[in-house]
């Protein structure tokens, strides 16, 4: 293959992946989510393992630092979640779901999801199998 074609479908998987996002951005805004899609990752994280450091869970959602932080920040106003300073290292913190945040990742899940599925339509069993191997290998080639 030449080098066309390998930045045609770097083109297609960059132009595909910002399709993805933005669909969900506009759903999740239409619905009245009044959440952003980078807000749900981290508070789907959080609901899944109760409580994060928060370097840690920058590295489970590929979100720089400072990137997490504004997110965080974002949430923690709107009282679903609450930082807290790590009880042995002064430098990290806890974050976690209020019991507000959890009821609202219960509440979003089942709407979350619906949106999620849109972008499978059409695509079978075998199409997705094919299409997760294909991205696995290109994350592993680049690791």
């Amino acid at each position: 293959m030449n080098e066309d074609a390998y930045n045609a479908y770097s083109f297609l998987l960059d132009r595909t992946s910002r399709r993805v996002k933005q669909y969900a951005q506009q759903r999740f805004k239409e619905m009245g989510f009044n959440i952003t899609v980078d807000q749900w990752l981290v508070m789907k994280h959080l609901y899944e393992h109760e409580e994060m450091k928060q370097n840690e869970l920058a590295e489970l959602i590929f979100k720089d630092n400072p990137t997490l932080t504004r997110i965080i920040d974002l949430l923690c106003k709107k009282g679903l979640t609450v930082r807290t300073l790590h009880p042995s290292d002064r430098r990290s913190f806890i974050v976690s779901l209020t019991k507000e945040g959890i009821k609202k990742v219960e509440q979003l899940k089942p709407k979350v999801k619906d949106v999620r599925f849109k972008a499978w339509e059409g695509l079978s069993e075998r199409d997705f199998n094919q299409f997760k191997k294909i991205l696995n290998t290109i994350y592993q080639n680049l690791s």
